[in-house]
């Protein structure tokens, strides 16, 4: 699910940097109000490898064959860190795999980065269902929306844009065709993103909960508790 080199007009591509630059320049500003901006740089570093591999794993499933995006996962866990590490996984991927395009970088991150930062809060959005489930169910199916969520909404701006901007001299009954192959194709891998993504979470606030901390915090970083000290009482 990428936009090639040629598919989209210069004005579209130019538009698709400059929304990137923006949406990289926001999201590092809240990053850089973090107490220690560099402490989520592994996890970081990880899950865009993992980005980065995710593409060239290749699921059959009739009448064509898909693979894990994984944007709504980087959304969930690593917060305002997901649109940088989607960029750099996206940059790689063109220029190692030949997935996506230079010239379409821009409207590529745009279309898994967005989507990736509302994955993060639809994620954090899980204190509200603890009003009505247990805490640990909460967590899964928040974490399985934002799984969901951030393929769907990428999902949605790929057809908006390759619907509209078909290419003069491409047959475009044949491309809406395959465009919607390629969306009903699409719908076992919205259960399986969010699966994935809820069993990761499960399994990191197990066992390495610490790395969850930032994701699942409304704020840049914990507050800091209070202690008050009592002081003993003097003798008259």
């Amino acid at each position: 699910m990428h936009l090639p080199d040629g598919f989209l007009p210069a004005p579209l591509c130019i538009g698709g940097y400059g929304l990137t630059g923006l949406a990289t320049w926001y999201s590092l500003r809240h990053i850089h109000r973090r107490s220690n901006p560099t402490e989520d740089i592994p996890k970081a570093s990880l899950l865009t490898a993992a980005f980065f591999v995710a593409s060239s794993i290749y699921i059959p499933i009739p009448p064509t064959s898909v693979h894990l995006v994984l944007n709504g996962l980087l959304g969930t866990v690593l917060g305002w860190y997901a649109f940088p590490a989607i960029l750099i996984g996206l940059f790689f991927q063109a220029v190692m795999f030949g997935h996506g395009g230079l010239t379409t970088l821009g409207a590529n991150a745009v279309m898994m980065g967005l989507p990736a930062l509302l994955a993060g809060g639809v994620f954090r959005g899980y204190p509200y269902l603890q009003r009505w489930l247990k805490p640990r169910v909460a967590i899964a199916l928040s974490a399985f929306m934002a799984g969901a969520v951030g393929l769907g909404l990428a999902l949605i701006i790929f057809i908006g844009l390759t619907i509209v901007f078909i290419p003069q001299g491409f047959d475009a009954a044949t491309e809406r065709t395959a465009i919607y192959a390629l969306v009903i194709a699409h719908g076992p891998l919205l259960i399986l993103e969010g699966v994935f993504t809820a069993a990761l979470v499960l399994f990191l606030q197990r066992v390495k909960p610490e790395m969850m901390r930032h994701a699942a915090s409304r704020q840049a970083s914990p507050p800091t508790p209070i202690h008050t000290h009592h002081q003993p009482p003097r003798d008259l």
